[in-house]
């Protein structure tokens, strides 16, 4: 039977163990200090900084929350986050998005010093990742490594193979398995047969932004399958096919409207694989958790800094 990897157990061991280095900070002269930019209302991104915002509470991190409006101009964004850069009680700063369509979000995201860029989307922390030097990770990538570590599933020597190729999980997690002396294989839309290049995977990540994509067709059974996926299905009909009529599944979509479901089709994976990350509570829960990780490093290198 396949092993589940409880995203949300590896997110509360990462948790507890950053505790006492908050707790040291805080001792030795002022706590971690996390600056989130939420413009506009986007419902998804508002739920997802205010999980953001109650881990920091929960773990003693200084949070602060910047609303601009709906209306708000690319130069008064920029504006915002230069005055973060300049604050020294601020070791992290976070522009959610999507920001609003007037916006220049490259621009904005450039504009981050990158020491404080605990997201790792800056081009200059990305080159570190690329390099393999020491600074922040994109989280879910990041996320991933570490549910592989702490469940003990082997990386080097194994063939990886990554479908999609985001700049925000593709590519990072791409070189972070790489790193790891992983044979990687980076996989997408214009891949040919690519259900036989996944196939030869032993680690094969799903990170493609498709429902239930990943079929039994893709799965080299006893592979370790990471599905980064979060697609919200609203079809009632492609619940059912997808879920196989389970009662509690769609006893849960008539109730909300919608069911989540991964990159994977979740009885493949579980019927296949030799360890899964289940969606919801896999992959998800460590984003947050590996945001709070680079906050607190980036708190403890430029405390040593000074």
């Amino acid at each position: 039977m396949a092993q589940i990897l409880d995203g949300i157990r590896v997110r509360d061991e990462i948790l507890s163990e950053l505790k006492p280095r908050v707790a040291a900070l805080a001792a030795s002269g002022r706590p971690p200090g996390l600056a989130v930019v939420l413009a506009g209302h986007d419902p998804g991104s508002e739920i997802y900084v205010r999980n953001k915002v109650k881990a920091c509470q929960d773990l003693g991190i200084l949070s602060e929350k910047l609303t601009p409006p709906d209306s708000v101009s690319t130069a008064e964004v920029l504006a915002a986050v230069e005055q973060l850069n300049q604050r020294p009680d601020i070791d992290g700063i976070l522009v959610q998005l999507p920001l609003p369509k007037q916006v220049d979000s490259k621009r904005i995201l450039l504009a981050i010093d990158p020491e404080k860029d605990v997201d790792g989307f800056h081009p200059f922390n990305v080159g570190n990742l690329v390099a393999n030097v020491p600074g922040p990770r994109a989280c879910t990538p990041a996320g991933i490594i570490e549910i592989l570590k702490r469940y003990g599933i082997p990386i080097s020597g194994r063939r990886a193979v990554v479908v999609g190729r985001s700049d925000i999980v593709g590519k990072p997690i791409a070189l972070l398995l790489l790193h790891e002396n992983a044979t990687v294989t980076i996989c997408h839309s214009k891949t040919p047969d690519l259900a036989a290049v996944c196939r030869e995977a032993d680690i094969l990540v799903a990170a493609i932004g498709r429902p239930a994509m990943i079929t039994a067709d893709y799965i080299k059974p006893g592979a370790t399958v990471i599905d980064v996926g979060m697609n919200r299905i609203d079809s009632r009909e492609d619940a059912a096919r997808i879920f196989r009529n389970a009662p509690e599944k769609l006893a849960s979509f008539d109730k909300k409207g919608n069911v989540l479901v991964g990159d994977a089709d979740p009885f493949a994976m579980a019927e296949i694989s030799g360890a899964y990350t289940p969606v919801p509570g896999g992959v998800g829960p460590l984003t947050i958790a590996m945001l709070m990780a680079n906050t607190v490093a980036s708190a403890e290198r430029r405390a040593r800094a000074c």
